[in-house]
Formats: C-alpha cells, structure tokens, sequence
C-alpha cells in the first residue's frame, strides 16, 4: 500500500507565490483532484506544469462521489494530489473526507504547505498574534451567525474569519451589536493580489466603510476580549448591548434563564442585574 495523497497549498493570489516543490508534484502526479479543473489548467500553463496526470474536480457537489474513486488510485500505488481554488484542502475547503478515509485505509497523507489567507491577514492585520483562533465562515442565517458571535463573546484570542463580500457588511454590524463598537479589527481583501486593500479600525469604522460595494476574497481579523471595560448598566447603549446578547444566545428561545446567566458570567456582571434589566424590557 504505497499509495500516497498529497494535499497541495496553492497560491492565494499571486501566481508567483508557488515554490519549485509544488511544481514538481503536479508534474510527477498521477491523479490530481481539483477543485476547479479549469483554473487548474490556467494555474499549471502559468507554471509550465508538464500535464502528465489525469485530473478530476473535487468540490462540494462531487466530495462523497469521488472518495472511492481517489482511494482506488491509492490502492494502485498512485501519487494523487489534492488541490482547491486557494490555500490548503480542507481549510474551509473541501478535502476533509478523502483525508480521513486515506487514513483510515492506512495510506500516508502529506503536505506541500503553501500560503494561508488565515495567517497573512493575521500578520498584517496589525493585532495580537501570539494567540489567535480560526472561525472559517459564519452562518449564513442572521439568527445562527448572532449566535455563533454570541458563544466568542468573551474569546480573548484574535479571532479570524472567511466572509463573502456581499455578506460582509451585516457580518460586521452583527459583531459591532455583540462585541462592541469600539472593538479592533481589520478588513484584509484580496490578499497577494493586484488590489490588495486593508482596512484597520473598530468595529464601527469597518461597518461604516463596508456600506460602500465591496469586491474579491476577504479576510476578517477581530481582537479578543481583552481587559475590556466592565459594562455600565445604567449606560443606555450598554443597555442595548446587554439585550442583544442575551436576545442572540443560542438557548434564548428555550431557557431565558440560562441565556441570561451566561451573558452575565461573559460580562462579568451580577445575574440578577441582567436579569432585571431584561425583565423590564418592552420586549421581554
């Protein structure tokens, strides 16, 4: 069983980023699975790949299907290489299944590391980086993204996320409502690429800058919790701030009680305060 998948970092934007080693395995493969073939083939004229290997899409639409087909080639004793649009498989991108099925079926799975969007924003980003998380992508949904928001709360790492343009904005004004407006962040867009752009403020600056249309691969990087200052609850804004939380926690709906002592404890206020505060509320 010498067969082997090797999953590939690809550029995140500028072409040149790609190291001789990638070059190499895309020539001696014998199977690539790509996300996109089309963009593969532009990718590999740019680098004067040799076109040796028999190449198939590999997506979300495809992923279940072509997990027996890839192990197959494995059994043979093939090279087969993994490959997205950008950045590493599985990193918000397909590749999860055929990674552990690999595994699982004893093959050896290796890398050819390449660039990170997650890690370049962070370090351009001009905030904390001895600590930080991953959070990929939000929900779509407003509820479950609120939610999402809500459980990083009191998260003291820089957090980092993938968003859609188009959804960029009411992703920001979300994180201003639960977070604060006056917590750090950084809009990185298109990163590597001709129209690089990176937007640094609070939450209120970038929320108010993403009115405007904006265009291409973004990258989001917010600040952690920090030491931040204990909310006043005689503060009309703390007040809606408090609401908001305690309104987007996942168990709102079914057990206020519990949504409103964990606001609290991720506050560090008095359950009681919270409690009463919600309680007085027209929408209580």
């Amino acid at each position: 069983m010498n067969g082997l998948l090797i999953l590939l970092g690809m550029p995140i934007g500028n072409t040149s980023d790609a190291s001789p080693h990638l070059v190499q395995v895309l020539s001696q493969a014998d199977l690539i699975a790509a996300e996109d073939t089309r963009r593969y083939f532009r990718i590999a004229a740019d680098l004067g790949v040799v076109k040796k290997a028999k190449v198939v899409s590999y997506h979300d639409a495809t992923e279940s299907d072509r997990v027996t087909e890839l192990l197959a080639a494995l059994e043979r004793g093939e090279n087969v290489v993994l490959l997205t649009d950008a950045g590493m498989p599985t990193i918000s991108d397909p590749g999860y299944r055929i990674v552990v099925a690999a595994i699982n079926a004893g093959y050896r799975v290796t890398t050819v590391p390449g660039p990170s969007a997650v890690t370049a924003a962070l370090a351009v980003s001009g905030l904390p980086t001895d600590r930080f998380c991953f959070e990929g992508f939000l929900s779509r949904k407003a509820g479950e993204r609120k939610s999402q928001l809500t459980e990083l709360g009191d998260e003291r790492r820089t957090m980092v996320f993938f968003e859609a343009p188009h959804r960029l904005q009411a992703t920001l004004q979300d994180m201003r409502e639960i977070f604060g407006a006056d917590r750090k962040g950084a809009i990185c867009r298109e990163l590597t690429k001709t129209y690089e752009e990176v937007v640094r403020g609070d939450l209120a600056e970038l929320s108010s800058w993403a009115t405007n249309e904006v265009l291409g691969e973004v990258t989001l990087v917010i600040s952690g919790c920090g030491d931040a200052p204990k909310l006043d609850l005689a503060n009309p804004a703390d007040q809606v701030r408090i609401l908001a939380l305690v309104a987007a926690h996942p168990l709102a709906a079914t057990d206020r009680k519990s949504a409103i002592a964990a606001v609290a404890k991720q506050l560090n206020l008095a359950k009681r305060e919270v409690y009463d505060l919600v309680a007085k509320s027209p929408k209580a």
